[in-house]
């Protein structure tokens, strides 16, 4: 029975054994075949170390240079970051040598002395329209009714003015009717007389620029928006240089962007220093601090740049009024000089009537009268506010601010 029992077991065994490799043979029938990847070869690398697990290599042979075939880096100059030791600090030559290198060459502007005879020929729109139109009427053989009122249509579109044109004509009519016959160098002659007393030939012109026992003289430049003024404070102080003076320049228009840049750029052609503040800063305070450095500095002059300020806003006007206040604690404000654009004709005198009721205008400057601007409204400008015009703009260039001179004036325009 034992012997049956393990038969049985036995067989079992066997049948379970045979029916398993039959399963695993048929499992390998079932399975695809492996696809065969490209064989993806390795670029050549520098031979490496044998680490662990691997067979060493024999080494490799490699060239060697020699000692003199080796080119050594150039050798620099010690630094104290290499040696550890201060590095030597550059001479005092050495360091003003480098600053020559940087400052910018200061410039030696023209002389002042007649410059607007000079600049004569910069008048000649101006000329044509005021000085030859009347020679051309008054050379006419009969002055009647109708030439009289063309006469004073011409000063009128001259900008000359209401009141003044009035008193012109009727002074040459004086003086036509005295002279009888007429000949053209008389008549220029006649002409050349009366405008030069109409402008007026007595009046102080000279821009106080001297320094007094209270410290520099302060000057401040006023104007609206757009008429140059920055320009002309930057040519007034190659005017003064020019004339001998040491000038410091304050940069108190601080609203209109780089302006003090712009002011800066005109006093390092000359050698002017420029104080200046931060952008949108208080414009008093740093015209405070320009006439302060001024003194410091034993300046003859200190020209203070406004800001160009709407002459319809009452708050910037109070604003200007603040900053003459505030230069003031240092001692008087010498000149204030209003900066108009003569091409704006009659619309300037507006402009000049708001100013001169903030702050005292104590001359005037022309610009842009080179342009379509007319001559006459040199005149105008000095019957309504009673102050004289002292500077005039002929010009873009660097030199073309002239200091005015009546009779070199009158002679531009009526030519000759």
């Amino acid at each position: 029975m034992e012997y049956v029992i393990l038969a049985v077991v036995i067989a079992v065994v066997a049948i379970g054994a045979i029916a398993g490799l039959v399963v695993s043979g048929r499992r390998r029938q079932q399975l695809p075949p492996k696809s065969q990847s490209p064989v993806i070869t390795a670029p050549p690398t520098t031979p490496q170390e044998p680490q662990v697990g691997e067979e060493a290599a024999p080494p490799t042979e490699e060239p060697r240079r020699t000692i003199e075939e080796v080119q050594l880096p150039e050798t620099e100059a010690p630094t104290e970051a290499s040696t550890g030791a201060p590095a030597t600090a550059p001479t005092e030559v050495e360091v003003e040598a480098a600053e020559a290198e940087t400052a910018p060459a200061v410039e030696v502007p023209e002389p002042t002395a007649g410059r607007l005879v000079r600049l004569r020929s910069r008048l000649s729109r101006s000329q044509n329209s005021l000085g030859k139109g009347l020679l051309s009427l008054l050379s006419r053989e009969h002055l009647d009714e109708d030439t009289w009122e063309e006469i004073e249509e011409t000063l009128l579109t001259a900008d000359v003015g209401v009141a003044p044109t009035q008193e012109l004509v009727e002074r040459l009519r004086t003086r036509v009717k005295v002279l009888g016959t007429r000949t053209p160098d008389e008549l220029r002659a006649l002409l050349r007389e009366e405008l030069v007393e109409l402008i007026g030939k007595d009046a102080d012109r000279t821009v106080r620029s001297t320094k007094h026992a209270e410290g520099p003289a302060v000057v401040l430049v006023v104007g609206v928006n757009g008429v140059g003024k920055t320009t002309t404070t930057g040519k007034l102080a190659r005017v003064l240089v020019a004339d001998g003076r040491k000038v410091v320049l304050g940069a108190a228009d601080t609203f209109r962007a780089a302006a003090a840049d712009q002011l800066q750029t005109w006093g390092e052609r000359v050698g002017a220093r420029t104080v200046r503040g931060p952008e949108g800063g208080d414009p008093a305070s740093i015209a405070f601090d320009a006439v302060k450095e001024g003194i410091a500095e034993g300046a003859d002059t200190v020209l203070v740049d406004t800001a160009g300020r709407l002459h319809t806003k009452t708050g910037l006007m109070d604003e200007l009024g603040k900053v003459k206040r505030v230069v003031e604690k240092h001692g008087p404000v010498d000149e204030v000089l209003l900066v108009l654009d003569a091409t704006t004709g009659q619309n300037g005198l507006i402009q000049a009537r708001v100013f001169a009721e903030v702050v005292d205008i104590t001359g005037i400057v022309l610009t842009k009268l080179d342009g379509t601007a007319k001559g006459g409204i040199v005149v105008a400008v000095q019957r309504d506010l009673g102050v004289p015009v002292k500077l005039v703009g002929l010009g873009e260039g660097a030199d073309d601010l002239a200091p005015f001179e009546p009779g070199a004036f009158v002679d531009a325009l009526i030519g000759d």
